[in-house]
């Protein structure tokens, strides 16, 4: 265990420095289990624009899954920050990948997926982070009222969304 965890702490920081590189201001969240009883994103970034708050999973080459809680954790701290919240996702031998939550796929038990293919082709490629102005305000009514119904946002939290 204690070896992907240092693999899953190296992507985070290669996925900070990869931010850093494109102009973002970037932080890490410290481990998990300190200052706060709610989980924190793994990363935060920002370029005076776009803010997100990102979630980071790492994988070989099986598809990635979080937990329903983690993914509601997410939405709840970008909500509260006023960051659009990410699912960010890197495959071996490819690049980071990022997802809204709302568009990732949501197992019969609740828990996301994303699988290597269904990245490269529908993630956003870091490079266009930020460049589509996708901050909350923008997500498409469907996307929230979507994420709304498989208990992702609370009413209050979509109903902000579509302020």
């Amino acid at each position: 265990m204690a070896n992907s965890n240092a693999k899953g702490n190296r992507r985070e920081r290669e996925l900070v420095n990869e931010l850093d590189e494109r102009g973002f201001a970037v932080m890490r969240a410290p481990a998990s289990g300190s200052a706060t009883e709610r989980e924190l994103p793994d990363v935060l970034a920002g370029d005076g624009d776009a803010f997100f708050a990102v979630e980071a999973k790492s994988s070989a080459g099986d598809p990635i899954y979080l937990t329903g809680e983690e993914v509601e954790a997410l939405v709840y701290f970008a909500q509260s920050f006023g960051a659009s919240p990410k699912i960010g996702v890197r495959f071996d031998r490819e690049d980071w990948y990022f997802f809204h939550p709302a568009d990732v796929y949501r197992t019969d038990g609740g828990n996301y997926r994303v699988k290597k293919e269904t990245a490269i082709e529908d993630g956003e490629h870091i490079d266009d982070l930020g460049e589509s102005g996708d901050a909350d305000g923008d997500h498409s009514v469907h996307d929230v009222l979507q994420a709304l119904d498989q208990g992702v946002l609370s009413l209050d939290e979509a109903a902000s969304m579509l302020e």
